[in-house]
């Protein structure tokens, strides 16, 4: 199935689609030993480029419409920072990230986003000329290889995403935007509200939150981007792709400021069942845009995809090797593990830790406001 043959984002949006995005890249592909964490740059997608391909295929095949390039940190500024990548172009691995999720895409009724995140210079030298230089740059990569629209996304600074939009909204192709904010507002206190209202104004079509903070705290923040919006006589489509962890401490920085980032978060990894709640919550926000960021794994869209399955009229392929709500439980030979095969146990589960003297909450750090304080590039 030829691409231009699909329908658009925005076509499936319009006609009140529930679209499920994919999930997390950096942290799934460092577990798996083809990320270096700090750096975070996705040469993978050169170098071991059968493991970006195979994590592509288990989130086409958990339910998601839409395969975003991994690009994450791709920008020439960050991959010189981050000193990971001296035979490599940021060129060459926009190129092999557009075709690996091109020929996954394909397999499927899935879609292509080209993906941009923040860049180093937007701290280093808030200069508008120099970051658009570097968000043009990417989006001409993307535009030879002719993906389907943009993401920006994993943004902190309003101002910087709308320079972003500004750019890739001459591509002619749509945009969405995502910023990864907590309720409070982005870094310099804009409130959500306001952020939507500046995107949309910039010419995003799809506006909300991805990444820093977990899924129901995402949900407020697009609520409130939503209320921002129609206070001001505008219209978008709303997205969200929220962390796969819980954190209800809900600081201004995010995950990175919890003692456990990033190599200790496995305690707080949000079961299959909090994702049924938090597709349903996020639907009936008024949010039809629903995928992950990072800690999302494929078993949490194909639950997003589980959830949604009424408003979407079918099941994701990987529910064939699922029985919905534990149902297949109910071949177990152990009576206790059979009576768990229905819905009402695991909506009721408060699952343990296993750790006798594990806090319910970590104490957040403030290191991530003091490096911005202090420009330092993140």
């Amino acid at each position: 199935m030829e691409s231009k043959k699909r329908r658009g984002i925005l076509e499936r949006l319009n006609a009140g689609e529930v679209v499920v995005g994919d999930g997390g890249y950096v942290l799934q592909l460092e577990r798996r030993g083809y990320v270096k964490a700090g750096h975070w740059t996705p040469e993978a997608a050169v170098e071991h480029p059968e493991a970006v391909r195979q994590l592509h295929r288990e989130f086409l095949r958990a339910g998601a419409n839409v395969i975003q390039t991994f690009t994450f940190y791709c920008s020439e500024d960050k991959l010189d920072i981050s000193g990971n990548v001296t035979n490599i172009t940021g060129a060459q691995i926009n190129e092999a990230a557009c075709d690996l999720a091109r020929e996954v895409a394909n397999e499927g009724d899935a879609l292509v986003a080209g993906c941009v995140s923040k860049t180093p210079c937007y701290v280093k030298s808030h200069s508008e000329p120099e970051v658009k230089a570097i968000y043009k740059k990417q989006m001409d990569d993307f535009l030879r290889k002719d993906i389907d629209f943009f993401i920006v996304e994993f943004v902190d600074h309003v101002e910087e995403a709308v320079w972003a939009v500004e750019v890739l909204k001459t591509s002619g192709k749509p945009v969405g935007a995502t910023l990864c904010i907590s309720p409070h507002g982005d870094m310099r206190g804009v409130p959500p509200g306001e952020c939507a209202v500046r995107l949309v104004k910039a010419g995003a079509d799809i506006v909300g939150i991805n990444c820093h903070l977990d899924p129901l705290t995402c949900v407020r923040t697009v609520k409130l981007m939503k209320a921002g919006l129609e206070k001001a006589g505008l219209k978008a489509h709303l997205m969200i792709q929220p962390l796969g962890f819980h954190t209800p401490e809900c600081n201004l920085g995010g995950y990175t400021s919890l003692p456990e980032y990033p190599f200790a978060l496995e305690t707080r990894a949000m079961t299959r069942w909090d994702m049924h709640k938090y597709a349903r919550e996020a639907y009936n926000a008024g949010i039809r845009y629903i995928g992950g960021c990072c800690g999302f794994e494929p078993y949490h869209i194909r639950a997003i995809a589980e959830e949604m399955a009424t408003e979407r009229g079918f099941l994701p392929p990987a529910s064939e090797k699922h029985g919905l709500w534990g149902a297949a439980l109910e071949m177990h030979t152990k009576p206790w593990v059979r009576a768990r095969s229905r819905r009402e146990y695991w909506e009721n589960l408060l699952p343990a830790s296993g750790r006798p003297k594990c806090p319910s909450m970590g104490t957040p750090g403030d290191d991530y406001e003091k490096q911005l304080e202090s420009n330092i590039p993140t």
